[in-house]
């Protein structure tokens, strides 16, 4: 293969000419309404920012960090950092900014035979808007519950706790005898908030509560983006600073960076890390390409990548600091190791850190305060997929969406139908079905995979050097050329042996390491993650079937490139 091989660049900019409903940038007069764009480089900054820096830097890293060597867990996290992290960060907002397209189009611009990278981002990201919102839905839930002068989850005695709820439940704790004993915090979560139910195959009534919520959240997120950039440039101001004035309220001293040099020989180690990388950069979603094609053409986008992803990790470093003070001193006070009180994800955020303010004083303050900061870095990870996912469909068809305010009603009905889809998880077995889609829609299994392509598409087939060119026409200088390599070489090769190791060390969910899920359970989860990954090779297969000619040559530019008055066809990739 060679580098030359790429879709239609007339003076450094796509040609769009081979869009078939026509550039969405194209259509900015004669009746139709602007695509629209940042208003400053703030709104850009703060807009990613909110999008990257989500749940996963308060309850994924900083556990991570500490099970996996504390400290040594920064030597595989620095390396998938500089390897793949910034590399396909910034191949996405740049891509975004070069072809001022969303998700879809601009690898059809690029390269129509890899179109399927496209979709598939969309997909994950469609699974990604049904069931985070969820997170949110609970957060608003125990907000709600903050405003009481005592915590519901502080103590025993109300109606859904059960006769094996203990106030105390320590080490230090020798009046406990019943092997049963539970604490007040674990049943608020399970008999009041949950009401969970015995398996996947009972999904119980509708937890109407909890559905009032999630309309909630949907309500701020529609209303948050339903003007495009022009809203949600405005709104990140808010969402995407406020949980900082947080994290530096929580910043005491951490627990959790004594390194272990040890755990470097566990592979594990080395796929959390990678695998950490993905989740927190938001990168295989689509999301920064939607929001680099809001940026002025010249827009200084290398930059702009490589201060977010240092402020992204930057951010999970203090966040873990932050919160293991916390948990630190819960430990110290149970007088337990902090091993036995550190958990990930939702058993951090709804059940360890909760349990940790009951024994603070003005434990209320302190619970508000923490949800409200876990409110702010979901909401704007939220609205941020949630545009992304209405950008893609709105630059795939601008004469049809970007009339009147049929784009406003595009939002309100990926919002309704989203809403509706989540009501499942609203469910008393809707906890089931939130750690499938958890654990296979949006997996890193799903993002590796949609890495490896991204890399190899513009590294090998578009041509590493020749969107180098492409940068530097919009920034007036070439990156360092090691991201160029890592395009080529590093990323896909890394991603490809975390992907394997994924496959090979495969094992069922289980929820709480105790329920195992019957095998149609099994079956969904994996038709969601064979949903996105499976878009790839399919609209590979598809380009191919639908192109005239031999299979030596592949339609590669579809329409017409400008080439003087010569119409050209085909470009062999052989």
């Amino acid at each position: 293969m060679t580098a030359e091989k790429s879709g239609p660049v007339i003076n450094g900019k796509p040609e769009d000419g081979r869009d078939p409903e026509g550039s969405s940038s194209s259509l900015d007069s004669g009746g139709y309404n602007e695509r629209g764009h940042w208003n400053n480089k703030i709104e850009f900054v703060l807009s990613v920012a909110g999008e990257i820096i989500g749940l996963g830097n308060v309850w994924r890293f900083p556990y991570l960090c500490y099970k996996n060597g504390g400290g040594a867990f920064f030597v595989p996290y620095v390396i998938f950092f500089i390897c793949c992290g910034i590399p396909v960060f910034f191949l996405e907002t740049a891509l975004g900014q070069f072809t001022s397209e969303g998700g879809i189009t601009c690898w059809r611009k690029v390269c129509p035979l890899f179109e399927g990278i496209g979709y598939a981002t969309q997909v994950i990201e469609a699974h990604l808007n049904i069931y985070y919102i969820v997170i949110l839905a609970w957060a608003i839930f125990y907000l709600f519950n903050c405003f009481t002068t005592e915590l519901p989850w502080a103590g025993c005695g109300h109606y859904w706790n059960t006769e094996y709820c203990v106030d105390y439940y320590g080490e230090n704790a020798t009046n406990i005898t019943n092997p049963n004993a539970s604490s007040p915090v674990i049943e608020f979560w399970e008999r009041r908030v949950l009401k969970i139910s015995d398996g996947i195959e009972h999904m119980g009534g509708m937890r109407w509560e909890l559905a009032m919520c999630l309309a909630l959240a949907w309500f701020i997120c529609y209303f948050c983006i339903w003007k495009g950039p022009k809203s949600t440039g405005k709104v990140v101001y808010v969402t995407a600073t406020f949980p900082y004035f947080m994290l530096l309220i929580l910043l005491i001293r951490g627990f959790y960076l004594y390194p272990d040099i040890s755990r470097l020989s566990d592979p594990q180690v080395w796929v959390d890390a990678g695998t950490q990388i993905f989740f927190s950069y938001a990168i295989c979603l689509g999301c920064l390409t939607a929001l680099g094609s809001y940026n002025a053409y010249n827009n200084n986008c290398y930059r702009d990548c490589i201060m977010l992803c240092c402020l992204n990790s930057g951010t999970s470093f203090v966040a873990g600091f932050a919160i293991f003070s916390v948990l630190g001193f819960m430990a110290y006070e149970q007088n337990v190791p902090i091993e036995a009180v550190a958990e990930s994800g939702p058993g951090l955020a709804f059940i360890a850190y909760p349990k940790a303010v009951t024994m603070m004083p003005l434990s209320p303050l302190w619970a508000c305060l923490f949800f409200m900061m876990l409110i702010f870095l979901g909401l704007d990870s939220q609205f941020v997929c949630v545009e992304s996912l209405v950008t893609a469909v709105v630059d795939m068809y601008p004469e049809t969406f970007r009339r009147g305010y049929r784009r406003e009603l595009l939002i309100l009905g990926m919002s309704i139908v989203s809403f509706f889809i989540g009501l499942i998880m609203c469910m008393e077995g809707g906890m089931y079905v939130f750690q499938l889609f958890d654990a296979y829609a949006a997996s890193g299994m799903c993002l590796l995979f949609v890495a490896i392509f991204e890399s190899i598409c513009i590294g090998w087939v578009y041509g590493s050097d020749r969107f180098y060119l492409n940068i530097e026409d919009m920034i007036g200088y070439k990156p360092f050329f090691f991201i160029k390599w890592c395009w080529m070489i590093l990323t896909p090769g890394i991603c490809a042996g975390i992907f394997l190791f994924f496959l090979i060390k495969y094992k069922p969910l289980k929820y709480n390491n105790v329920y195992v899920y019957p095998d149609w359970g099994y079956g969904i989860g994996w038709f969601m993650a064979m949903s996105s990954m499976v878009c790839i090779p399919l609209g590979i297969i598809w380009m191919i079937w639908k192109t005239p000619g031999t299979f030596s040559e592949v339609k590669h530019t579809y329409g017409t490139h400008a080439n003087g008055n010569t119409e050209i066809k085909f470009t062999s990739l052989i």
